[in-house]
Order: C-alpha cells, then sequence, then structure tokens
C-alpha cells in the first residue's frame, strides 16, 4: 500500500507543479466593452500568455492605472455661489485594470504621431525599448495610448493566444 500512496503523492506533487507553471505562463480574461468590435465583442474569453515580447499587429492585454476624480458625493451640501467650488482630485486607480488592445507599435517602431497625437509633444522618434503603443480596433470607444501615451514594460500583461468558447 505504501507505494501506492507514493506514486499517488508523487502525481499530486506533479500536478501541482504544472498546475502552478500554466498560472504563471497564461491568463484567461473576459473582454468587457465595445473597444475592440468588431474583432472580440463583450462577453468574449480569450487565453492570455504572459509575455513581454509583442509584435506588431498582436491583441495585447495590459494592465493601465486610470485616473479617478475624487469629489464630494453628490448630495453633499454646495459651497455658496459666491465660492469658489474646489476642483476634484486626481488620483490614479489603486489596483489598474486590464485593457485588451492592439499594438500598433513596438520598441524601434517609429511612433505613430499621424494616430497617435499625444506622442507629437514626446522627445522619441522611435518607440522606445520596452514599450508599446496601443489603440482599440473600435476608435470611437476606446480609451488607449491615444489617452495615455506609451504603455511601459511593467503595464504589459501578455498577448492573446485564442479566443476560448463561452463558458
Amino acid at each position: 500500500m505504501t507505494s501506492l500512496a507514493a506514486a499517488v503523492g508523487g502525481l499530486l506533487v506533479v500536478a501541482g507543479v504544472l498546475a502552478g507553471w500554466v498560472r504563471r505562463r497564461y491568463l484567461v480574461t473576459t473582454v468587457d466593452g465595445p473597444s475592440m468590435e468588431p474583432t472580440l465583442y463583450s462577453g468574449d474569453r480569450l487565453l492570455v500568455r504572459r509575455t513581454r515580447r509583442v509584435h506588431v499587429g498582436q491583441i495585447v492585454v495590459v494592465r493601465i492605472r486610470p485616473p479617478t476624480l475624487d469629489a464630494p458625493p453628490p448630495d453633499v451640501d454646495r459651497a455658496p455661489a459666491d465660492e469658489e467650488p474646489a476642483a476634484p482630485v486626481v488620483r490614479e486607480h489603486p489596483d489598474g485594470l486590464l485593457y485588451i488592445k492592439r499594438a500598433i507599435a513596438v520598441a524601434g517602431d517609429p511612433v505613430p504621431v499621424d494616430r497617435v497625437p499625444c506622442l507629437r509633444e514626446t522627445r522619441e522618434t522611435t518607440v522606445p525599448p520596452g514599450a508599446v503603443v496601443v489603440l482599440g480596433d473600435n476608435a470611437a470607444k476606446s480609451w488607449d495610448s491615444r489617452d495615455y501615451g506609451f504603455v511601459r514594460a511593467e503595464q504589459f500583461v501578455g498577448v492573446a493566444v485564442r479566443r476560448l468558447p463561452a463558458g
């Protein structure tokens, strides 16, 4: 019986190591919003390989900390009419959110100032090492590099490997 127990224990260890490796290498995420339509729709699930190597045209997942506004709740008494209202404080979202976009330029490529006007102000003429420029396929409904510029290496999560069946 001890050899059976040892074999089962060994299989459990191997399964645990394999599961840990898969979790470090892959991520499953769900599309939320219209920014990648018509390629991806809200509710589509993607298998994402965690990597920092990306090629132009690939669908990528990035972690962006969008600004949040800290303002008083709407039911709080407003300042008297003769006083200037206090401006809300802009902060970054503490965790960052995952965004699914398409890479349009990678390190070494010319900065696409024609498609991303906010990058006209940058000194770089090529995308810096470790950076990526991303756009949503549905430009009218996408928050992307046109709003926040380069995606830096520490913000990059991975590339989409395939769409998964609904489930």
